[in-house]
């Protein structure tokens, strides 16, 4: 698929197939998040993938009850490693880079999801401390992303977009 097509197929699914994402996909998809890149290639992040019935409620809890969440056949969730970062860029690499490091590879996750045939939604509204006891992380992690995918059970609407003139400045 044509990078451009990829970026026009990608929308924001909230309803979910029961059809489990076949393990190839879901290994494609992880390894497109570890191939984004990273703060002096530190990769300041983990991954969680979640498939218990029981953990994705307690996700979808999390997420302020957003319960789509739950539906989707797997969820990923990512965590920055702050301290990871800081110990080579200092507060700059804990305040900063390592977010950017774990919404990079989400973001490549994502994609590689579109390229794939599923679907996909970001979910950045959580309890932080709720989503690290659902996913069993360690109190220095921070996270930063929850993907809910699979194959779509709805046919999403484009939603708009500013123009770029409102978002871009040529110096």
């Amino acid at each position: 698929m044509d990078f451009f097509t990829l970026l026009e197929k990608r929308l924001s699914t909230r309803a979910f197939l029961g059809k489990e994402v076949e393990e190839e996909k879901l290994q494609q998809l992880l390894e497109a998040a570890n191939s984004a890149p990273s703060a002096g290639n530190l990769q300041a992040y983990r991954i969680v993938v979640v498939r218990d019935s029981a953990k994705k409620k307690a996700l979808g809890e999390a997420c302020f009850r957003q319960g789509f969440v739950a539906t989707a056949p797997i969820i990923l969730v990512f965590f920055a490693d702050p301290e990871k970062s800081a110990a080579r860029y200092g507060e700059r690499g804990r305040e900063l880079y390592c977010i950017q490091d774990a919404t990079i590879a989400c973001c490549y996750a994502q994609l590689a999801a579109v390229a794939s045939g599923l679907s996909s939604v970001w979910v950045g509204a959580f309890d932080d401390a709720m989503v690290k006891g659902v996913a069993g992380m360690a109190d220095n992690l921070k996270p930063v992303a929850v993907l809910p995918l699979g194959y779509a059970a709805e046919k999403p609407f484009k939603t708009g977009r500013q123009g770029l003139s409102d978002l871009v400045s040529y110096l």
